[in-house]
């Protein structure tokens, strides 16, 4: 296996380390060779090189089987333009590699429904929701413009534009997923006001007759985030435009008790995939061990999953994480009364005890 990794900024190298750590034992157990590459990406790779992105990175990515990034960005880097921010870096490895599904499983283990947001009567049914979320698309990635008026005002545009060879790509990934889960589809649009999300819908309706065996509803967006407070046990797999699957997938992290308990896969029809927790680079506190590492170990667990095809070895992971938190051991961000807390690389090593 090839991998190129991207530690980047703030915790990312903290996280990074651990999951490399815990991928290490993993493939040594199932013989599988492991050839590891570091690259440059987000404010370190500003600070060397001058740019977000270099394109040494970019061609190392490419020749790699898959890509496990930690997190990217920071207040120092702040004031620069748009096109030379950290940001820039991760929208662009994303469209360099055509990664156009980010998949975000949002889930309550029941040692830490302590920790969710929401009272137990909400969790109840517990939380197991897939965000499929399109991620090269949209008015992330439309034209963007600023320009000053008379007054000395200013006026400002970002494009949301969608194809429908961009929507149909994505909705067969999500049905098929579906497919392999509860055959339950949730559309999440907002096509009572947005012409992109009409196209969206239609879409979406004349694929799914291509699927009889999955149930498919709507929603609309500002009605989806409040009933994932609400019930969300009623969502199983969640099919979403960029900007809308980037703030629910979020607020789903939060009813799952932490941003740093939620990974990430960003897969498309090449072989390379990108491989990244959901949560940011937390500069408050790198350096300090206090970064929860899991969102990043289960992202390794995801990778081996769908771009290696170990299902076995991802699901050994996912059970020694189970372990661990049945232990009783909980970094700060999902700490609660009468558990033991451990730092970023004690969790880790707890990790890789359970898999030895």
């Amino acid at each position: 296996m090839k991998l190129a990794v991207i530690p980047g900024d703030g915790i990312g190298p903290e996280v990074i380390n651990q999951a490399l750590k815990v991928l290490k034992v993993v493939t040594e157990k199932y013989g599988v060779n492991l050839e590891t590459e570091e690259v440059l990406m987000g404010g370190i790779a500003i600070d060397k090189t001058g740019v977000p992105l270099p394109q040494e990175t970019i061609d190392i990515c490419k020749k790699s089987d898959a890509v496990l990034l930690g997190a990217v960005g920071g207040e120092k880097w702040d004031t620069l333009p748009g096109h030379l921010r950290p940001e820039a870096g991760l929208l662009g490895i994303r469209k360099a590699l055509d990664v156009y599904a980010n998949l975000r499983p949002a889930i309550v283990f029941p040692q830490l429904k302590s920790a969710s947001m929401l009272k137990e009567e909400a969790l109840k049914d517990g939380l197991d929701v897939m965000i499929i979320r399109e991620l090269i698309g949209g008015s992330y990635f439309g034209e963007k413009k600023r320009v000053k008026l008379e007054d000395g005002t200013y006026k400002a545009w970002d494009t949301q534009l969608y194809t429908t060879a961009e929507i149909t790509r994505i909705t067969h990934m999500a049905f098929n997923i579906a497919k392999k889960r509860e055959n339950k589809l949730t559309l999440v649009d907002k096509a009572n006001v947005l012409e992109s999300s009409r196209l969206w819908r239609e879409v979406v309706t004349d694929i799914a007759k291509s699927y009889p065996e999955v149930e498919l509803n709507y929603m609309y967006v500002d009605n989806a985030a409040m009933q994932l407070i609400r019930k969300p046990s009623q969502f199983n797999v969640i099919l979403t435009e960029n900007m809308f699957g980037d703030i629910l997938s979020d607020e789903a992290s939060m009813i799952t008790g932490s941003l740093g308990m939620l990974p990430s896969a960003s897969l498309g029809d090449g072989n390379v995939g990108l491989y990244e927790p959901i949560h940011g680079s937390a500069p408050d506190i790198a350096g300090q061990d206090k970064a929860n590492p899991l969102a990043t170990i289960m992202s390794t667990a995801l990778m081996l999953k769908y771009s290696f095809n170990m299902d076995a070895a991802a699901k050994d992971i996912e059970e020694a994480i189970n372990k661990v938190l049945d232990m009783g051991y909980r970094t700060l961000d999902i700490m609660s009364e009468g558990k033991q807390a451990v730092g970023c690389e004690k969790m880790g090593d707890l990790i890789i005890e359970q898999l030895m």
